[in-house]
């Protein structure tokens, strides 16, 4: 993407919440008194955190996600349309509760996380777009909405562009995986999908009986993919990590981002894997995020 053409845009559907992110030596492991090292509050969830890293890698993004009409819901909205982050696709719904999470990390960048979403949230999709908005050369949704990650999906198929789906969860509705023209597992759900504990045999087996592209992130280990019928693997950069939390958002988000501006998928993964390294070096979740600039001086540096 050249300094003077217009941005690539990415539509994005899911989840945005307020993280309150703790810093501990170590995460609990009973019922005692624990003192925090650092505390970050932040916007957080798997779209608010992947259209963050769009936005901060030059990316035009729109951000459809369900919210309460609540102060949560105002300081959500606020941080993710501080970033650059269209907001006009967010619904907000009088009497609920706006997403929010508790998040331990540990010394080692490991972490654990307690959520909660409101589950009276409407499930219906009247209200959004027919059409993508025009600039969006990509689409990329969670698995938090099943009938939401549908329908932006389905937007993408009508546009003729790629369709991503974060996969961090096993998908709730049986026609997601087939309906993406791309999608990244988490280690997780692609055991929960395929039955076998190997990612590299989940893969495979999926594999067998999807066109859609799929992969498979594994944080440190990297990423497998399949390529010509057969599993791949791309080895994650080596950094010294001090917190993994949003670094699986920050790679879904640079990797739709690198798709919608014609990048091949191996380009793609590489950029995106770049982004998420970078994020990991970096405490407070999603605010580690990092600016186009770095990711390519850091892909620079390790040729």
């Amino acid at each position: 993407m050249s300094a003077s053409a217009p941005a690539t845009g990415v539509f994005c559907l899911g989840i945005s919440t307020l993280d309150y992110v703790y810093s501990v030596e170590t995460l609990p492991t009973r019922g005692e008194k624990y003192r925090s090292r650092g505390l970050a509050v932040v916007g957080g969830g798997c779209a608010g955190n992947a259209s963050v890293a769009i936005a901060r890698l030059g990316g035009r993004c729109w951000l459809a996600t369900r919210l309460a009409d609540d102060l949560t819901g105002d300081q959500i909205v606020g941080d993710l349309v501080r970033e650059g982050v269209d907001m006009d696709f967010a619904r907000r719904v009088a009497g609920l509760r706006s997403p929010v999470s508790a998040i331990l990390v540990d010394a080692q960048g490991e972490r654990m996380i307690i959520s909660y979403s409101d589950p009276e949230v409407p499930e219906d999709t009247h209200w959004l777009p027919p059409v993508l908005p025009d600039g969006a050369n990509a689409v990329l949704a969670d698995t938090r909405w099943g009938e939401g990650a549908l329908a932006a999906l389905r937007l993408a198929r009508e546009a003729g562009v790629p369709g991503v789906l974060d996969g961090d969860r096993k998908p709730p509705h049986p026609d997601l995986v087939a309906t993406a023209s791309h999608v990244a597992f988490s280690a997780q759900a692609l055991a929960e999908l395929s039955g076998e504990a190997d990612p590299r045999g989940g893969l495979a087996r999926l594999g067998q009986r999807a066109s859609t592209w799929l992969a498979v992130t594994l944080g440190k280990e990297g990423v497998l993919f399949i390529e010509n019928g057969e599993v791949v693997h791309t080895p994650a950069f080596t950094v010294e990590t001090v917190d993994t939390l949003g670094a699986g958002d920050v790679w879904h988000g640079a990797f739709a981002l690198a798709l919608a501006e014609g990048q091949a998928e191996r380009a793609a993964i590489r950029f995106a894997s770049a982004a998420a390294a970078i994020k990991c070096t970096r405490f407070g979740g999603r605010s580690g995020a990092p600016k186009r600039d770095e990711v390519m001086q850091f892909l620079a540096n390790v040729g």
